[in-house]
């Protein structure tokens, strides 16, 4: 399928860390208590947090700029792997938005915020195995995101900002591979 008409698409993984940092950062803002080292970034959406519904408007708000970008890489998929790592990617977008529906201290949490990470970067393995110029890539996120999540850190906020940083690497990576084909 030809997705050039859908080209800024390839974008949104970008701004899908730009919606959730900007309101994240706000979150932060209105929590001083918060800290990195000591909390999770779900608990700035508990219910005894100030003004949760910032933090949860963040990956509600954030949620469907990745399910577009994850509809991109399933219209810009060039086989069945391509295609399959592209549809865990929708699956994951949508658990983000479950992370903020299901609000730390509600029963669902923990299994949607973890599932979110898992099915992400499953979807990343399966998508990079699909070309030769995107396998190392692939492997190498899943692998860092697996040790990482068996690491000892000292809170699981930094836990949580390293699997996002490694799926920025993603998000930064296919708009900017696109650009080097059209070169």
């Amino acid at each position: 399928m030809n997705c050039e008409k859908f080209h800024y698409l390839r974008w949104f993984g970008v701004i899908t860390l730009g919606v959730y940092w900007a309101l994240t950062l706000v979150s932060i803002m209105y929590n001083p208590s918060f800290s990195i080292f000591k909390n999770a970034l779900s608990d700035l959406g508990a219910t005894n947090a100030n003004f949760p519904w910032i933090y949860n408007s963040a990956l509600i708000f954030s949620a469907p700029f990745f399910f577009l970008f994850s509809l991109y890489l399933l219209c810009a998929a060039t086989n069945k792997l391509q295609v399959i790592g592209a549809s865990f990617l929708v699956i994951s977008s949508l658990f983000l938005a479950f992370i903020g529906i299901f609000h730390s201290g509600t029963r669902p949490h923990g299994f949607v915020s973890t599932y979110f990470f898992f099915q992400s970067f499953l979807g990343i393995l399966v998508w990079g195995m699909g070309s030769r110029k995107t396998m190392k890539l692939g492997i190498s996120l899943f692998l860092c995101a697996l040790v990482g999540a068996f690491l000892p850190w000292p809170s699981t906020a930094i836990l949580e900002i390293y699997e996002i940083f490694l799926i920025a690497i993603f998000a930064f990576f296919v708009p900017l591979q696109s650009l080097e084909r059209a070169l």
